[in-house]
């Protein structure tokens, strides 16, 4: 397994980074590891979070591991001064292996993939909140 590390992201404004700090990593499998954008908010709960886990299928041929993430919109109410979670963004992607799938495959499979949730097109379907027409 590898280490848990940081994960730099480059936020909308395309030159802005904002790091996922690792806070928890996995404990085995089914445990997810856990990274935060500890700068964002002064609350955990105000804090965007990604989360992944890992295990085996149950008649153990393949590997599944889980993405999600939760990005909160938080205000302050200008009464009372308390910043509280309003709203929630959340994101979930799975990725299923047979273990006996050439490593090359896997490996070429998953550097697509992940290209394509970052085409400029792709990314366009997702903000807009609607699929290809």
């Amino acid at each position: 397994m590898a280490a848990q590390v940081n994960i730099v992201v480059t936020k909308n404004d395309g030159t802005t980074s904002m790091t996922y700090t690792g806070v928890q990593p996995s404990s085995g499998d089914g445990t997810p590891a856990i990274w935060k954008s500890q700068a964002v908010g002064n609350a955990q709960a105000h804090q965007p979070e990604l989360r992944l886990s890992a295990r085996d299928s149950a008649n153990g041929t393949s590997r599944t591991l889980r993405a999600t993430g939760v990005y909160p919109s938080i205000s302050t109410d200008s009464t009372t001064g308390i910043t509280t979670v309003t709203k929630r963004s959340r994101f979930s992607a799975e990725w299923v292996f047979d273990k006996d799938t050439p490593q090359t495959d896997v490996d070429e499979f998953v550097m697509q993939m992940n290209h394509i949730l970052f085409n400029t097109s792709f990314k366009g379907y997702i903000k807009s909140g609607y699929s290809a027409t």
